[in-house]
């Protein structure tokens, strides 16, 4: 697990050796750089080691002739076996390095390797022999990868940051994306906040030559668009989770360090945990307990966490993070994420990544993405209900949406209510792209400038996704057509892009054994009665995991993994929100008008509205804004000193 950059076309070499400082944080183990100025490529690599942990594992990486070139941040989980198909074939190996497979498995397939890869990635690959460089992206976009293509140059690296040296200066703000954070807390489909910067799509590759995108493509497509056959038993399927998962697990602890795990309590983690410790029975646990500051709705993960790891006999470390502290890292989290990603659950991933590495560990498994294969989350039990709500007249359901969009929004249970019958009477596929929306379009609109506002025209914030639904195979139901939006979108812009740039601040690496390639195609295959059942989320995952964990964790509340946002806004932030939306930095910045902004804080704090997390991703798009635009990113203070903690302790 890496930081990557390089370019191809205009020659970049003065600016290289700045970018690698810039995601130095990413691999702090050791540093290569690669030139070839008569070609105008360059490529920089940070290394956090984890295969082959010697110096035959640095990078970049060259072929034995010098003619192909790699760099690779991830983790080719199947490399064992890839590694002797290639020795079958005469190649042979200096080290025991993924990346050694992958460079021969290139020179010896092409592009055609990509299919036989599973695990996580981004790379770039220079074939002098042809003078074109290969680029691709994990199926599941675990790895992040940016990039800029100008006229004659292609600049890239694994985080925005990285690109700062390297272009000439990032371009007028993405109105539209400006418009899609608010509208999600995420930014859907390719985009970043700035124009000239783009990210590589999951699953996807290109070709660049001189200097330009000559091809780009899907290597790897999800399977609901893909025809897939059905584990026709119920008692076939639950088992077939339960091995696919095991077996998910054990491809990925493979490390020359020591592995680590998250565990929360939830059933994705225990259930992590759960085989993981099969492979070793001590394998140490990490966990957050958050301080004061908790709201109401929320649960508190650390009775579970500790349950679990008493039941598993594993050792469990706990750091413990105040509301304050979370709130005094704030500025800091926008920094590090490179995007402004309204959501603040990334400071947990952020601590824990920090407490494991002070305890000797560079890789921790993650139960990230069983929700978004298996259903958990309360929009998917709510997509089931509409069946229900759809019988009522359409004037009936008017009616109540109104009723409930003016409670009291300060009670979870009104908000949640409202949020079912939010946009009752829309089409199918709008029904279903409105529970990942945290605002209305009409609301978010009065929020921005005239000007912004004729700018923006009739954009609509959901297109990348109305898009990517339209050629689903049918027929398919409402909650099967929101996995796929989860696996695309919410999974790959939300959830992973922040447990990759917090945990990589800290130089850990996270695998997310739920992501496996094999697992997300036998997973595909489960009729959706198996996985949602009435108010029973992830039902076969929960009978697959029956034999493995205790009942009561099972079948636990489900609760989020973030931070007391609305709390925040009345107490902790409240200060800086005035700051960060005050008339005259919104007047300067341009975009939002001063005079509606002012009355949402005022409508939120009273309860009228629930706009917490609104005015939480507008001022992490002015953070955002001020650091990456105006220039007052600093590395020293994002990644230099470590934010302070109460305490961390191991039971």
């Amino acid at each position: 697990m890496c930081g990557i950059a390089g370019y191809y076309g205009l020659n970049q070499r003065k600016n290289l050796a700045q970018s690698l400082h810039l995601i130095g944080h990413r691999g702090p183990d050791d540093r290569g750089l690669y030139e070839d100025e008569q070609a105008s490529v360059g490529f920089a690599h940070a290394r956090l080691s984890i295969m082959d942990i010697s110096p035959l594992g640095h990078q970049p990486m060259l072929s034995a002739d010098g003619l192909c070139v790699l760099v690779f941040n991830g983790e080719i989980y199947n490399c064992a076996a890839l590694r002797e198909g290639l020795i079958d074939k005469g190649c042979t190996f200096l080290g025991t390095s993924d990346t050694e497979v992958l460079l021969n498995l290139y020179l010896t397939e092409g592009e055609a390797m990509l299919s036989q890869l599973n695990g996580i990635f981004a790379f770039a690959l220079w074939d002098a022999r042809q003078q074109k460089m290969l680029i691709a992206r994990d199926a599941l976009g675990v790895k992040p990868f940016y990039y800029a293509a100008g006229e004659q140059d292609f600049v890239f690296a694994s985080e925005i940051k990285g690109l700062l040296p390297l272009v000439p200066a990032l371009q007028a703000l993405d109105l539209k994306a400006i418009q899609q954070y608010l509208t999600f807390l995420w930014l859907p489909g390719n985009g970043t906040p700035v124009m000239n910067i783009k990210k590589l799509r999951p699953g996807e590759a290109m070709w660049v030559k001189q200097g330009q995108i000559a091809r780009q493509w899907l290597w790897y497509t999800l399977p609901a668009f893909r025809a897939q056959p059905k584990v026709h038993t119920q008692q076939a399927a639950i088992s077939g989770v339960a091995a696919q998962l095991r077996q998910a697990v054990q491809r990925q602890m493979l490390s020359d360090v020591p592995v680590g795990a998250f565990l929360s309590g939830g059933l994705d983690s225990s259930a992590i945990v759960a085989f993981a410790r099969e492979q070793n029975p001590d394998i140490p646990c990490f966990t957050i307990e958050m301080t004061g500051g908790q709201e109401q709705g929320m649960t508190d993960d650390l009775p579970y966490a500790r349950r679990v790891a008493k039941y598993l006999d594993v050792p469990l470390h706990v750091v413990s993070i105040s509301s304050n502290q979370m709130a005094d890292n704030f500025e800091r989290m926008v920094a590090m994420l490179d995007e402004p990603l309204g959501d603040p659950a990334s400071l947990n991933v952020l601590f824990i990544s920090q407490l494991a590495r002070d305890n000797g560990i560079k890789v921790l498994l993650s139960g990230a993405g069983g929700d978004d294969l298996f259903t958990g989350y309360r929009r998917h039990y709510a997509i089931q209900l509409e069946q229900w709500l759809q019988m009522m007249p359409a004037r009936l359901r008017s009616g109540i949406e109104r009723y409930t969009s003016s409670l009291n929004f300060s009670n979870p249970f009104s908000r949640r209510l409202a949020k079912l019958f939010s946009g009752s009477n829309l089409s199918a596929d709008e029904r279903i792209v409105n529970y990942f929306r945290w605002a209305d379009e009409k609301d978010l609109q009065a929020l921005f400038t005239p000007e912004a506002r004729a700018a923006l025209g009739d954009a609509d914030a959901a297109q990348p996704m109305f898009e990517f639904l339209q050629p689903l195979r049918k027929p398919m139901t409402p909650l099967e057509r929101m996995l796929v939006l989860e696996q695309r979108f919410f999974l790959a812009e939300h959830n992973l892009i922040y447990t990759d740039k917090m945990s990589m601040a800290a130089g850990v690496e996270v695998r997310v054994p739920f992501l496996d390639l094999d697992l997300v195609e036998f997973s595909a295959q489960i009729s959706i009665k198996h996985k949602q059942r009435g108010r029973v989320g992830k039902w076969v995952l929960k009978k697959a995991m029956a034999p493995y964990l205790p009942h009561d964790v099972i079948y636990r509340p489900k609760t989020g993994f973030g931070g007391p946002v609305r709390r925040w806004m009345r107490f902790e932030l409240r200060e800086l929100l005035g700051d960060l939306l005050s008339e005259e930095s919104l007047r300067k910045r341009g975009i939002f008008e001063p005079v509606a902004i002012q009355r949402l804080i005022k409508n939120n704090h009273t309860g009228v509205v629930d706009a917490s997390y609104i005015l939480f991703s507008l001022m992490c798009i002015e953070i955002w804004c001020r650091q990456f635009l105006d220039g007052q990113f600093n590395y020293q203070t994002t990644y230099g000193a470590r934010s302070e903690t109460n305490s961390s302790k191991s039971i």
